[in-house]
């Protein structure tokens, strides 16, 4: 027996859910040491950092919103130093994702809570370095999306039919037999195809920077945010 080694099997496993709720009492010891903490973090998270004179909706446009252009807008503004610094290149235009933009900014004082409330998740800023193929691709996603997908630097207008009319990427035709830089979140980039974002990735550079931080960092800088839900991504009649 003593050379025996016998682990025995698991049968089964038993267990029982524990609601937390109102029915449970707070205890006073606790509550006292984390109160001081909890005033702090509220008092940072309120304090006002900027004004917005209007509120930035997720809806208001046909194909873009405020709220997502103002986003799109400070990820390339915030970013594009970073980006050249590191590389020495220069960003070419901003693509996020409508699922990443979780709330709108209403009218009167913005605040750093503002800025959890409209980016919630852990996501930093890349940026993918993408052949005239992919860029292509990429475009042609965004075109007929049926989401309000947030860009900055790239103007995308289509036809009727919902093909593509014409495409400006700062300021000039899109040209196929160039590289494009694409500001983005690391969330599209490690998602790719998964998401419909970025079949194919030449180089991937890391900004070391989340996204909501960027959003934060913003508000510092401004008094008001300005904002609308411009023709960057239009269909014509």
């Amino acid at each position: 027996m003593s050379c025996k080694n016998d682990t025995g099997k698991l049968t089964e496993i038993e267990g029982k859910q524990i609601p937390i709720d109102s029915t449970i009492a707070q205890m006073d010891s606790i509550a006292s040491f984390v109160e001081p903490y909890k005033n702090r973090i509220n008092e940072v998270l309120d304090s006002t950092l900027a004004y917005a004179p209007k509120p930035l909706l997720l809806n208001d446009g046909e194909r873009t919103s405020s709220m997502g252009n103002l986003m799109a807008d400070i990820v390339f503004e915030e970013s594009a130093p970073i980006f050249n610094s590191r590389t020495g290149k220069e960003l070419d235009f901003v693509v996020l994702n409508a699922g990443g933009v979780r709330s709108v900014i209403s009218e009167g004082n913005v605040s750093a809570r503002n800025a959890y409330e409209v980016m919630p998740f852990e996501n930093y800023i890349e940026v993918v370095e993408l052949n005239g193929s992919a860029t292509r691709q990429l475009i042609n996603f965004v075109a007929k999306s049926s989401r309000r997908h947030p860009v900055s630097g790239i103007q995308i207008i289509m036809d009727s039919d919902g093909s593509l009319e014409s495409v400006n990427i700062q300021g000039q035709p899109f040209d196929e037999s160039r590289n494009y830089f694409v500001a983005t979140s690391d969330y599209l980039v490690n998602g790719g195809p998964s998401v419909g974002f970025f079949d194919e990735i030449v180089s991937r550079t890391a900004t070391d920077y989340l996204l909501r931080n960027a959003i934060i960092d913003h508000f510092k800088k401004v008094d008001t945010l300005k904002a609308v839900a411009d023709e960057r991504i239009k269909q014509l009649d």
